[in-house]
């Protein structure tokens, strides 16, 4: 094996030989991304990107117990990979013992592809999404409206080696695009964004006619005061409310009785029914259009994540099961902590168990509410209720006897997903759908639009 081999699972085994340590954890991130960038009807930028970042785990033991040292660089050369190797064994050398040291996980599982070349995506990506964002911006232009937005394409493929023969590799593909729809005064405004794999399944002109449909609706401005509204949530605020839950869910952290799922008096809430409509939350790598990595890729440890359990397998995880609290977030260092099933929260989220119903169908239903678009600037307030705040963006709508009758003013919500998962009164229909806010670091998940009846709009905001 060339020193100075560029492939990456080649550059792992390398690491792996150079290793001194008593374990080591390699793992190489190759990422390509295709972009297009729009403006006023009119494409703007385009571009691809290739790099690679590599991460080395060096884990020393000592007479108090294990540690551990990280080193992650981009682009490295032959040249500067002993140099990564042997700073991961500092770092590990220079630390304490590791509160969440593990046994690295064993055995002599391998992908079969493990020695093929990194996926890449191209410009070729956008063959057929091109031409239809290019009719988009025609049709819109013939409409009065002006569109902006980006699409953009990643394929990472991660190869991960351990010094105790695993041999893993993962593709993962993510696509996202966002729309805006303005009125030529920019007094109106509407947003729609879908995450995909491989942009066959996005219709940007579908999108820009459910756009002008909500600038049509923005013609009617209704000032409503703050106070608890009836109100529909699609599903990208759903998405961004329950990642927000999943993260906090620390089964650690609950049973040190420092969260919304910890039990008054000591222990967790599991087991208890957090809402009376029959959904389930869960996680899955094999989910059909959501598929994530099968094992976990944990380049640091902090919170419910350990570099020690690279390579674990990852399964369905119900997180919820038909209403009722049935796993929380665990390493194999809190599980054994704390006696809880080891379940390491997975890559993607998905919320079912509603009804067949289209947000349409549940917005003719409504005799007087609030329709959303979209959340933002989503923060903590209170970890004991899990109590976020945040804004209304791009449209909230005023729905009376079944017909969306104008667009009033944004608010700031107080609100907690524990909370209104136990105050919904009814879910729809299940969807793939694209977090606004989190979309940087999570884009896969699927859920139902949700109906609230005191949805807390705790003040009034001047955002757009």
């Amino acid at each position: 094996m060339s020193a100075r081999s560029n492939k990456p699972h080649e550059v792992v085994e390398r690491a792996l030989e150079l290793s001194r340590a008593d374990g080591c954890v390699v793992i190489a991130d190759e990422q390509s991304t295709a972009n297009l960038r729009w403006a006023g009807n009119t494409l703007t930028t385009n571009g691809v990107t290739r790099g690679r970042t590599l991460t080395v785990i060096a884990t020393v033991d000592g007479k108090e117990g294990t540690a551990s040292g990280v080193v992650s660089r981009a682009a490295v050369t032959a040249d500067e990979l002993e140099p990564l190797v042997r700073a991961a064994e500092a770092a590990a050398r220079g630390a304490g013992p590791a509160e969440d040291a593990q046994p690295l996980v064993t055995g002599v599982a391998q992908s079969p592809e493990f020695t093929e070349a990194p996926a890449q995506t191209s410009s070729a990506v956008f063959a057929d999404f091109a031409p239809a964002l290019g009719e988009a911006f025609a049709r819109a232009r013939a409409g009065g409206r002006e569109l902006y937005g980006f699409a953009n394409h990643e394929l990472v493929s991660t190869y991960l080696g351990t010094s105790t023969g695993l041999r893993l590799r993962h593709d993962q593909p993510n696509g996202t695009l966002e729309l805006n729809a303005k009125s030529p005064d920019r007094t109106r405004s509407a947003w729609a964004g879908r995450s995909t794999r491989d942009f066959k399944d996005v219709d940007p002109g579908a999108l820009d006619a459910e756009l002008a449909v909500r600038l049509g609706w923005a013609r009617r401005r209704v000032e409503l005061p703050a106070g608890r509204y009836e109100t529909l949530l699609p599903p990208t605020a759903v998405a961004d409310l329950l990642i927000y839950q999943l993260w906090s869910a620390s089964g650690r952290d609950a049973t040190e009785g420092r969260t919304v799922f910890s039990k008054p008096g000591g222990g967790t809430r599991l087991g208890e029914k957090l809402t009376g409509l029959p959904l389930t939350l869960r996680s899955d790598p094999n989910e059909p259009g959501l598929e994530s990595a099968p094992f976990v890729i944990a380049h640091s440890s902090g919170g419910d994540q350990s570099v020690f359990d690279n390579g674990l397998p990852l399964r369905s995880t119900e997180w919820i099961d038909a209403g009722e609290l049935r796993h929380l977030t665990t390493t194999r260092h809190s599980a054994a902590l704390t006696g809880l099933p080891a379940a390491p929260a997975g890559d993607n989220l998905i919320l079912d168990g509603g009804e067949d119903r289209s947000l349409e169908e549940m917005v003719a239903s409504t005799r007087r509410g609030l329709l959303l678009t979209c959340l933002w600037y989503i923060r903590e307030v209170d970890p004991a209720t899990l109590l976020l705040t945040g804004l209304t963006r791009d449209g909230v709508y005023l729905v009376e006897d079944g017909e969306v009758v104008g667009e009033v003013n944004n608010f700031r919500f107080n609100e907690s997903p524990v909370g209104l998962l136990g105050r919904a009164s009814e879910a729809g229909r299940t969807e793939k759908t694209l977090p606004r806010e989190w979309s940087d670091w999570f884009t896969r998940a699927a859920m139902p639009a949700l109906r609230v009846p005191d949805f807390n709009m705790s003040s009034v905001s001047q955002g757009v």
